[in-house]
């Protein structure tokens, strides 16, 4: 006789952590990729702020979308969770490393930005593979 295991998505705090982790290595992948670019392509580093805010968005984005396609529910909250985990990720570093906090907008487009993804997520198409 099969046992029944929990999904690692049936849990709220495990889910939205391994979300965030994933966004994060995503954010930190785009970043990468960006400073490559900048330093063989490009001779102006006045972008290199808005190849930051886009990589931080898209680390956001993709941690929330990654969350609402797996959960299938409350993607607006989760979404939001997951944004915030991800500016916690940033903050605490960065707060050690410069001395002081980010600002306000940093959160707002973390938390924007993930709820965005949960929403994208959940009316995404619901993986085949996938069993509660």
């Amino acid at each position: 006789m099969r046992r029944h295991h929990n999904s690692l998505w049936t849990n709220t705090f495990l889910s939205i952590a391994f979300s965030s982790m994933a966004g994060i290595l995503a954010g930190f992948l785009l970043i990468i990729l960006f400073s490559a670019f900048i330093f063989f392509l490009m001779d102006d580093w006045r972008l290199i702020p808005w190849f930051s805010s886009v990589s931080a968005v898209a680390a956001s984005f993709s941690g929330g979308y990654i969350c609402g396609k797996f959960r299938r529910r409350r993607g607006l909250i989760e979404g939001l969770l997951c944004g915030a985990a991800i500016y916690a990720a940033l903050c605490i570093p960065g707060t050690i490393l410069n001395g002081h906090f980010p600002g306000i907008v940093k959160l707002l487009l973390l938390t924007v930005s993930g709820a965005a993804g949960g929403v994208c997520g959940v009316n995404s198409k619901r993986p085949s593979k996938l069993r509660d």
